[in-house]
């Protein structure tokens, strides 16, 4: 594939508006993101705010722990800390460089100031609205869609900034993800100048390596990466570990930061992570690695393109079909191998549900990874599920767009039964 190519181009640019790096869970920091513009906006420290959520937000919120917090979960910590320690320049790594002062202020800030969290009645799973009151004059910032895609600003009744919260890719130079096929991305990967793309697949492998290594040294949550090493040293078992060990230490307070993928640090630990585990146990050079790299992040992409960054579908399902792929070419999978290998991961794993943010998410992940591997090794050893299987139909795009299908439509009515049940 040639450098001025569309197809090469788009690969490039959608993995480099993807792979950024964000400090703690996707959603909590996105609220917090929110809370800081709205801070700037209003030029004063806020007496009260006023926090809209959807149902998806609220689910993703609810039980993680946010970073710089003293440990606290949910909405009005997220909120609280981004009012008042967080940096709106810095995107995902908005609550990154909070003081120690800023940390220890937070109690009494929740204790005095007024947070009201409501639910948002919306067409988009993603959606937030802050509003920072200080006396009479107040600011409004509305993200809807992706987790730093501010559509409106508001001060004291005058709108300063309003976009679509669906923009097209000629309105805000959003790539064109209906470009990407499992073909186009192993040819992409096979034949891409490293040139273009090492700089964030080394932040890639730096990061998330840190944080899975963090979360095997230190105890967090229910600590399911060490749990998994007492079964085994095996490769395919560290791979497992170490994804879920990284998801270990994110959702319970983790400060270090993720390069996440899909809008997700838990499906960038994901696609990542049992990749890099393996060209470490192979012996691969960083040139397979980072083809590894590239077939595993685009696929997670692919695969979670047509579902929406929410949803009552595991991420994981996706990310964990993202790293078999790329295990699969690390062992000299060609294209045909990687797509039977995706086929197979998403046809055992797909009912996974999202139930929100928290610790169990590490043992969703140690499935989806294992389930990755597993899709590999039934093709290798002749072993596939044909068109008719299920939700399988003939050919990897077709499979692929089904269950896409399914996580965005069939499951949303699941998604909703979900939220109820955890806001009862």
């Amino acid at each position: 594939m040639e450098r001025n190519d569309l197809v090469y181009q788009t690969c490039v640019e959608i993995l480099k508006r993807e792979l950024v790096c964000a400090m703690g869970c996707t959603e909590p920091i996105a609220l917090a993101y929110c809370a800081a513009t709205a801070r700037s906006v209003l030029g004063a420290m806020p007496d009260r705010i006023k926090v809209e959520a959807s149902g998806n937000i609220i689910k993703n919120v609810k039980s993680v722990v946010v970073p710089h917090t003293g440990g606290r979960r949910g909405i009005a910590a997220a909120a609280a800390i981004g009012v008042l320690g967080g940096d709106e320049t810095a995107e995902l790594e908005v609550i990154s460089k909070v003081k120690e002062e800023t940390i220890e202020a937070l109690g009494a800030y929740l204790e005095h100031t007024p947070i009201e969290v409501s639910p948002l009645e919306s067409e988009h799973l993603l959606d937030m609205i802050v509003t920072v009151y200080k006396g009479d004059s107040y600011a409004k910032v509305r993200i809807a869609n992706e987790h730093t895609h501010i559509i409106l600003i508001e001060r004291d009744g005058t709108v300063l900034h309003e976009s679509s919260a669906n923009p097209s890719s000629k309105e805000e130079d959003v790539p064109d993800y209906a470009l990407l096929t499992v073909e186009r991305i192993y040819d992409f990967a096979s034949t891409c100048d490293l040139k273009d793309v090492r700089d964030v697949l080394d932040q890639q492998i730096r990061l998330n390596t840190s944080i899975a290594e963090e979360g095997m040294r230190h105890v967090y949550g229910a600590n399911i990466g060490k749990v998994l090493l007492t079964t085994g040293e095996n490769l395919r078992t560290r791979a497992k570990a170490y994804a879920a060990a990284g998801s270990d230490a994110r959702m319970n307070g983790s400060e270090m930061p993720v390069v996440i993928c899909s809008g997700s640090g838990n499906q960038g630990i994901t696609a990542s992570v049992p990749v890099i585990v393996y060209a470490r146990g192979m012996n691969a050079d960083m040139e397979k690695l980072y083809r590894a790299l590239l077939i595993s992040n685009l696929i997670t992409i692919h695969c979670k393109a047509s579902i929406g960054r929410l949803s009552a579908y595991c991420g994981a399902v996706s990310a964990g079909a993202g790293a078999g792929a790329g295990i699969a070419y690390l062992h000299g999978g060609n294209e045909r191998v990687i797509a039977h290998t995706i086929v197979n991961c998403l046809a055992i794993t797909s009912g996974i549900v999202c139930d929100g943010a928290k610790s169990s998410c590490a043992a969703k992940i140690a499935t989806a990874v294992e389930t990755g591997i597993f899709g590999y090794e039934m093709f290798k050893n002749g072993q596939q599920f044909y068109g008719g299987d299920g939700l399988v139909v003939k050919g990897v795009e077709n499979s692929i767009s089904n269950f896409g299908r399914l996580g965005r439509e069939g499951m949303r009515e699941t998604d909703q039964e979900i939220i109820r049940m955890m806001t009862e």
